[in-house]
């Protein structure tokens, strides 16, 4: 894949529909290629300004996709404009039903342990033919147990939802235990599970998720805080250039 990309705040963005993103995916699946997928939102891009490690581990992505309508906005302003949201859980879901189709193994981490015991159970309902060949909760202090297993079971896939940073490092210092698609995946477990609701329809095509999630869980105010600090420095490059 040429990879035509868009610099936001110095993250550099793959230019994608969600339909060429996902395709994309399964042609590296079925072709047993090691991928590094990144979903980042505005929280991410400022992380990374601040922490110059996150920054250089997620410039070692294949693959960072515009998961939040602030990265969107962003590329407007810019007068670079990306062609749409890729977010991750629709990537997640999507990558499923590729992984059930055709038979795929897929290694899960991350999230409370009761969170990651109804994922499994989930999934074996609702997706029968993946071979689940490992799942370990985010409460681990040593990883040497389960890198262990991803070297031993060989997973096409490797799902992380231990939130960034961690799940950016976790993944940029063992993708290359095995040819997976590696992909941090946030918060999408808990929603996966049923203890968290995504935002309906009507408030994802006006771009309000982050709305509904506010009313949802008021404490989320402070991580809210982000996006205007995010466009205030998007608008800052645009007119100051730096």
């Amino acid at each position: 894949m040429k990879k035509s990309t868009v610099d936001i705040l110095g993250i550099n963005f793959l230019s994608t529909t969600n339909h060429e993103f996902i395709e994309q995916l399964k042609k590296d699946s079925l072709h047993h290629q090691n991928r590094f997928v990144v979903t980042a939102n505005p929280e991410i891009v400022l992380a990374a300004r601040k922490d110059k490690e996150y920054q250089k581990t997620i410039k070692q992505a294949d693959y960072v996709i515009a998961d939040g309508i602030g990265i969107i906005i962003g590329g407007s302003i810019l007068k670079t404009p990306l062609p749409e949201r890729v977010t991750g859980y629709d990537t997640l879901i999507s990558l499923l039903n590729f992984a059930n189709k055709y038979s795929k193994k897929i290694f899960l981490v991350g999230a409370k342990p009761e969170v990651i015991s109804q994922v499994q159970v989930n999934i074996k309902n609702d997706f029968p033919n993946i071979k689940i060949v490992g799942a370990y909760d985010g409460y681990f202090k040593d990883d040497h147990h389960i890198t262990s297993a991803i070297a031993s079971s060989q997973p096409d896939f490797v799902f992380a939802a231990l939130g960034f940073p961690k799940q950016e490092y976790f993944i940029a210092k063992n993708k290359n235990l095995a040819p997976a698609i590696w992909m941090g995946v946030g918060g999408s477990f808990d929603v996966l599970a049923g203890m968290s609701k995504r935002a309906p329809v009507f408030w994802q095509k006006h771009h309000i998720e982050w709305l509904y999630r506010l009313i949802q869980e008021p404490s989320r105010i402070g991580r809210m805080m982000a996006l205007p600090k995010y466009l205030l420095l998007v608008y800052r490059k645009k007119f100051f250039k730096r």
